[in-house]
């Protein structure tokens, strides 16, 4: 990894990109986060969000300071990131089953209502849109990506964990990563 390469963690909401980011955090790689939004019951160790994100593509001043860094961007904001750097993309893929559940779960402790979409229209809209993200991002000359199973992370961690590793550059620390792996987190199984 170039220590100006940016390395994207995305994925669907509730896929994992969470832990994903404590693990490359736990790994070595500093992550960009202000830590404004904290950890509550559906985060417990944390949303390792950056606000500014949410600015893209308007606000793309900074960059720069996540060169050699680890930031999670939401897949609907890739396509955002601006064309002059270089990204290396994990992106997180769970069973939509369980984005779909995990999802309802948190908007009823919101107190939104979960069922404004049916399971089956939702299953249909974000098997699409994760088709088109992929196929994106598979298409960018300054994106390389490394997609990756919540699932397989759950259930084969070191495996995984290596794949990771030799994705950015086979410098992390491998055991750390693996030891914020929690089973018990993965609660919406379907």
């Amino acid at each position: 990894m170039d220590e100006k390469d940016i390395v994207v963690v995305s994925g669907l909401p509730r896929s994992g990109t969470s832990m994903l980011m404590k693990m490359i955090e736990a790994g070595g790689i500093k992550p960009l986060t202000d830590r404004e939004k904290g950890a509550d019951i559906d985060n417990p160790q944390g949303y390792y969000e950056f606000e500014r994100v949410k600015g893209l593509p308007e606000d793309v001043s900074w960059l720069d300071d996540a060169r050699g860094k680890a930031v999670k961007v939401l897949a609907e904001l890739v396509k955002h990131l601006p064309d002059e750097y270089h990204y290396r993309v994990i992106f997180m893929q769970r069973r939509i089953p369980e984005i779909i559940e995990s999802q309802k779960k948190m908007l009823v402790r919101r107190g939104e209502d979960p069922e404004k979409v049916s399971d089956e229209e939702m299953m249909l809209l974000l098997g699409k849109y994760l088709k088109l993200m992929m196929s994106y991002i598979r298409g960018k000359d300054n994106m390389e990506v490394l997609f990756v199973s919540y699932n397989d992370v759950i259930s084969h961690p070191g495996r995984e964990v290596k794949a990771i590793n030799e994705f950015l550059g086979g410098f992390l620390d491998e055991k750390s990563m693996v030891s914020v792996v929690d089973e018990g987190l993965y609660r919406n199984r379907v």
